[in-house]
């Protein structure tokens, strides 16, 4: 077996019909060999009952819902293929694309379907908190993130499992791997498509999730290259300190030296912290 397309599926019984019977052609396309993985993740609508009666896929069934992101690991742990493909069980991803990323990652270790075509369908109310987000990653990666956390790719299997003790169980799996394989040299190209309206309600919780992804990002930054997390503090801290020593001066005519002493030293202490973080990191192999 050559590639595992992985599906995973919670409470899709709205569009997982359609989205398997336009697959089922487009993997026929395909050069090398397959299989379709779908994990039910303890779905409590009829999922489960529609993907039992498809007899061409390979089904898995979590008794509970365990995330998308352990839907994931489930099927790649499940599947013995060097490479696996990633896909939403939603219908917002065209699934006619899939040939043309195994075909790009013949000279990469992931291919991501970058959602930057001519018609893209993501929620205005997602979009500023996407960007920022986005552009967060990019600092901490060093390089432009066209797609941060796309649901549709081609990743290498030995790759994926040498960082499973950092991928999450929810949906933060996309962006932890795209920033792990990043900040870790290893090659991602990004293939532009369209993005569709999907079928059905978001499982997306936009406050909860966006903390999240920051906070994920954040450690993840902190893992790989953590200068670039304690740098920009320590350099905010020490000029709260010349603010507020030069401030104070102007606007009191006497200098707080107290308050900005402890702003500075504190800002150095960040940049030490940060300093010999980054000799572990780089002395440990990172």
């Amino acid at each position: 077996m050559d590639l595992s397309v992985i599906i995973p599926a919670y409470n899709e019984a709205t569009g997982i019909t359609s989205v398997l019977e336009r697959l089922k052609p487009v993997l026929g396309q395909l050069t090398v060999t397959w299989e379709l993985i779908v994990v039910n993740d303890g779905s409590t609508d009829r999922t489960g009952e529609i993907l039992r009666d498809i007899d061409w896929i390979r089904l898995i069934e979590h008794p509970v819902n365990l995330g998308y992101g352990a839907s994931l690991k489930t099927g790649i742990r499940s599947s013995e293929a060097p490479w696996v493909a990633i896909l939403d069980a939603d219908g917002t991803y065209p699934e006619q694309m899939l040939p043309e990323l195994v075909r790009q990652s013949a000279d990469a270790d992931m291919v991501v379907a970058s959602r930057t075509g001519a018609s893209v369908h993501i929620p205005l109310i997602r979009r500023p908190a996407k960007r920022f987000i986005t552009r967060f990653a990019g600092y901490i990666a060093g390089r432009k993130i066209p797609d941060l956390n796309s649901g549709m790719r081609v990743m290498r299997r030995s790759v994926v499992e040498k960082f499973f003790h950092l991928l999450p169980d929810g949906f933060s799996f996309t962006t932890t791997i795209t920033l792990a394989m990043l900040v870790d040299g290893y090659r991602v190209k990004y293939h532009p498509i369209d993005y569709h309206k999907r079928s059905g309600k978001s499982k997306i919780r936009p406050i909860y999730d966006t903390m999240n992804f920051l906070s994920l990002i954040t450690r993840t930054g902190l893992y790989f290259r953590p200068l670039k997390v304690f740098f920009p503090v320590s350099l905010v801290l020490f000029l709260l300190g010349l603010l507020v020593l030069f401030g104070s001066w102007h606007v009191f005519g006497r200098i707080m030296d107290s308050s900005a002493t402890i702003l500075i030293m504190t800002s150095v202490q960040f940049l030490a912290l940060g300093l010999l973080a980054e000799l572990v990191v780089r002395r440990s192999g990172r």
